[in-house]
């Protein structure tokens, strides 16, 4: 990583001064820790092709088929169980744990399914898309643990409300579950300060987020290796890895505050 001191002192300036301080994540950070992405160079839909775009529709209209489907995942769904279960949170996911224990950051929205945040000790964290390790019932909302429901029978039915049990990852086709859609909104609406980290800023609604506190007098602060469709609108933009800037800007706030 090229020398970044001047915008860590700056980054780390503005995070001090924010009284609601959000990072919003993107696959980039879980690929710092070894999972493969979806989309480009080594993407698992580069690799196998996109998934089908009616996923949802077709969990609604037969949820057994469905299950049996996924009982024996192949192709990238294989590939990508693999890849998270192998994974371990790196320095970027400590750091951001660590700025939340500090005081300095107030939540984490991340597009990620891994689970790596709570991994690493984070406690407000807001899975837009769902966490690949639970189930969620699509009545009532409830999450529960894979070991919690039998698979003795499918489709798993939620043992609250008797409605269908899936996983908790968010399909193509699949609304965003509203108490997860709504966390996200409400902690947009106090935020101050955001920080971009590993996300490429093109899948909504979480690509919306930025804009709205930047149109609000927030300030967006990018953490990435690679220009974004947000990287214009940043107040700074620090060009690398999360797992190496991260820990650098929990260094200087941690200098600053004395």
């Amino acid at each position: 990583m090229a020398d970044v001191s001047e915008d860590i002192e700056k980054a780390a300036r503005l995070l001090l001064e924010a009284s609601h301080v959000l990072a919003l994540v993107g696959a980039g950070m879980s690929v710092e820790s070894e999972i493969p992405p979806f989309r480009g160079p080594g993407g698992l839909w580069t690799k196998y092709g996109e998934p089908d775009m009616r996923g949802y529709d077709r969990f609604i209209a037969d949820p057994k088929a469905w299950w049996e489907s996924i009982t024996s995942r192949q192709g990238y769904a294989r590939d990508l169980m693999e890849g998270i279960a192998q994974a371990k949170p790196n320095p970027g996911h400590y750091a951001l744990a660590e700025l939340e224990q500090m005081g300095v950051l107030k939540y984490i929205i991340t597009q990620n399914v891994d689970n790596l945040h709570y991994a690493a000790g984070s406690k407000h964290v807001a899975e837009i898309h769902g966490n690949i390790h639970k189930l969620r019932c699509i009545s009532c909302g409830r999450r529960f643990e894979r070991d919690e429901i039998s698979m003795e029978v499918i489709p798993p039915l939620c043992p609250q409300c008797n409605g269908y049990i899936k996983t908790d990852g968010v399909m193509f086709g699949e609304p965003i579950p509203p108490d997860v859609l709504k966390r996200c909104e409400d902690e947009t609406e106090k935020c101050d300060c955001m920080l971009l980290l590993g996300t490429s800023a093109q899948v909504y609604p979480a690509a919306a987020f930025p804009s709205f506190v930047r149109k609000r007098g927030g300030s967006l602060i990018e953490v990435n290796p690679y220009d974004t469709a947000l990287t214009g609108a940043c107040h700074v933009v620090i060009r690398g890895q999360t797992g190496e800037a991260l820990p650098l800007l929990v260094e200087r706030i941690r200098s600053l505050k004395g």
